[in-house]
């Protein structure tokens, strides 16, 4: 396992994290039963195995299950005796908790309500990454800043970040804090996978130049490029994707890159899922790949993906297939810039 340095901060994170999207899942919990019904004694084999295989930073967000993956998470790290100094805690809040007009989003008010609320549930004192789950467009950017900044003064929380955020608002967000004088958001987690690479249009280039932590979620589109599905495959009734069809991908498309990740991953006897896992690895931009499990056999599966090296010809084939088309204004930035940049010193020797 490789550790990585999670944006400008002093943090290193591993480059697999546990998501804990599929602990709970009951029956109360609505759509989030179908997505995973983890118990707490299957997530604590999970946890450990996780660590075991080096992981040190899990994933939760206070909607998954209503609290309850928050709670199983907490409940597992004191049941197999880790110490808080060897995991890094990362939640999310923003998401509808309640019925009332203010259960959700990104004020002050429920900021200040999930963060306590999420401290009881996973047991600790302190979180390490906070993170705001949704793009609240109501709430100003200020607003959040403000209180977010309050936490880490508190020493509530250690570091904040954003997920499903717009690059203009996320840039827009950087200023501010800047101008602010207020804690500043670190990491920026987002979907991001070989079939949908739409992440590199504005957000890459963003995380890239403000250096932030890009963390991966859904790296498998929801278990679509897992080799589970397609032609050619019989799909798992038992894998999310038969129930929950999220998140959405050109279906065309994606068997496209399945078709190239399954031939990649016969020739090294590997599964399409590690294949897709270590592309998105080699991607500079990624700090850290979320992957969520329901069984044992998954995390095994995903966390040998770790020890994949693609060949340069591998990843070739991998572009070329998943390649997006041409947008603007890429195409017109790339021509332009073109001028601006001096050729190769080989071709510059041709050309002379």
């Amino acid at each position: 396992m490789k550790y990585k340095q999670l944006g400008r901060t002093g943090m290193f994170v591993s480059e697999l994290c546990l998501g804990t999207m599929t602990l709970g899942g009951n029956a109360d919990a609505g759509m989030w039963a179908s997505v995973g019904a983890v118990a707490q004694d299957e997530a604590n084999q999970l946890i450990a195995q996780a660590l075991a295989g080096g992981i040190n930073i899990i994933d939760t967000a206070d909607i998954y299950s209503f609290g309850q993956s928050e709670r199983i998470t907490g409940v597992a790290l004191k049941e197999l005796g880790v110490a808080r100094s060897d995991i890094i805690l990362a939640t999310k809040t923003g998401g509808v908790m309640g019925k009332g007009p203010n259960d959700r989003g990104a004020s002050r008010g429920h900021i200040m309500d999930s963060v306590q609320r999420s401290l009881e549930r996973l047991q600790v004192d302190h979180i390490d990454l906070y993170q705001i789950h949704a793009s609240d467009s109501v709430t100003p950017v200020e607003e959040t800043l403000r209180a977010l900044d309050d936490l880490t003064r508190q020493g509530l929380v250690r570091y904040v970040g954003v997920s499903n955020w717009a690059a203009g608002r996320l840039g827009k967000a950087l200023g501010l804090s800047e101008a602010l004088h207020a804690t500043r958001f670190e990491t920026l987690q987002a979907y991001y996978s070989i079939a949908s690479r739409d992440i590199e249009r504005e957000l890459v280039p963003l995380v890239n130049e403000e250096k932030l932590g890009l963390m991966v979620w859904s790296p498998l589109a929801g278990g679509l490029l897992s080799g589970k599905f397609g032609p050619g495959a019989s799909a798992d009734r038992d894998a999310r994707r038969s129930t929950f069809d999220f998140p959405p991908v050109d279906r065309d498309h994606a068997w496209r890159c399945v078709a190239e990740m399954r031939a990649i991953a016969d020739a090294r006897s590997v599964s399409v899922s590690q294949i897709a896992i270590a592309w998105l690895l080699a991607r500079p931009a990624v700090t850290s790949v979320i992957i969520g499990v329901k069984r044992s056999e998954q995390l095994t599966d995903n966390l040998a993906a770790a020890a994949i090296t693609l060949t340069t010809d591998e990843l070739a084939r991998l572009d070329a297939v998943s390649a997006m088309p041409p947008h603007y204004p890429a195409w017109m930035i790339e021509r332009q810039d073109a001028a601006r940049y001096p050729a190769p010193a080989g071709a510059q020797a041709a050309n002379s």
